[in-house]
């Protein structure tokens, strides 16, 4: 057998990635009025970060132990190795290192540090090394050498739902709705979202984005995830511009950014997702 990969669905694999590499995923939940949905696995509503009414929650203890269960079998006993969303963003990291324990070695946790498809990349990194034939030790160090080369930018068009999931401050959270500023933020190496610049307008915000994503990619082989909430014209449009200033990166994808993450970050919303190719 080999060494399985879990990841969460914040990671936004498709299906056929899933599939492919054979990764396991465990939902997030939305809670919309009252009612827990599963990512991923229930119809949530598109526009669900408009609701007044909406929160999210990581998986559960319960969730991930079971989870990893069934990637243990399905390894035959070769390990398992669980890539989730920042711990600085969610408690799934935490309660993923609790679940862990009633496994012992066999199941080894990797703090992301990331969202959206940067979770993705790191998971997609451990899969390689398993498919490859890798142990448990290779391929759990195949996705920490992963986690440093992965970058993350977002453009939030207001950050009123920011400020009410307290995923940044208070000030920075007044100050983007009193002056109508369209700020890039960037999640630090910690996984922590921060305020990167204070941009006035959306095209400028967007164009920070492009030479933020440009500025850490180089001459690297590297591969881009742009993710978007409800704004795919802003993506795609940001996706040609990345191409044109890219050339040499052939692997890029443009996608929803998906419920859990679109609650904190609201409509309009558009990000970059980066991992540079180990050399």
């Amino acid at each position: 057998m080999a060494v399985t990969v879990v990841t969460d669905s914040s990671a936004r694999l498709e299906p056929e990635v899933l599939a492919r590499w054979g990764i396991q995923q465990v939902p997030l939940h939305v809670l919309v009025d009252g009612l827990d949905l599963l990512d991923e696995v229930d119809q949530v509503p598109s526009d669900v970060y408009a609701h007044a009414h909406v929160t999210t929650a990581g998986a559960t203890p319960a969730d991930l132990a079971e989870c990893y269960r069934r990637a243990l079998a399905v390894s035959g006993g070769d390990g398992v190795v669980a890539v989730h969303l920042s711990a600085a963003l969610s408690s799934t990291f935490s309660s993923a290192v609790g679940a862990a324990r009633e496994f012992g070695a066999a199941v080894r946790v990797v703090n992301s540090r990331s969202a959206a498809a940067g979770v993705g990349f790191v998971a997609q990194a451990a899969a390689r090394a398993a498919a490859d034939g890798a142990d448990l030790d290779a391929v759990e160090a195949a996705a920490r050498a992963a986690v440093p080369r992965g970058h993350a930018f977002i453009v939030v068009h207001r950050l009123d739902n920011l400020r009410r999931s307290g995923r940044i401050g208070t000030a920075a959270s007044w100050l983007g709705t009193a002056l109508s500023l369209k700020p890039l933020l960037r999640l630090d190496v910690d996984g922590r979202l921060v305020l990167s610049q204070r941009i006035r307008t959306a095209s400028k915000a967007h164009a920070a984005l492009v030479d933020a994503v440009a500025e850490v990619v180089g001459d690297a082989p590297a591969t881009l995830a742009v993710h978007h909430v409800d704004n795919h014209d802003g993506a795609a449009e940001i996706g040609a511009a990345l191409g044109e200033r890219l050339p040499h990166v052939d692997a890029m994808s443009i996608s929803d950014m998906g419920p859990v993450l679109s609650v904190h970050v609201g409509g309009g919303a558009v990000g970059v997702c980066v991992t540079v190719d180990a050399p």
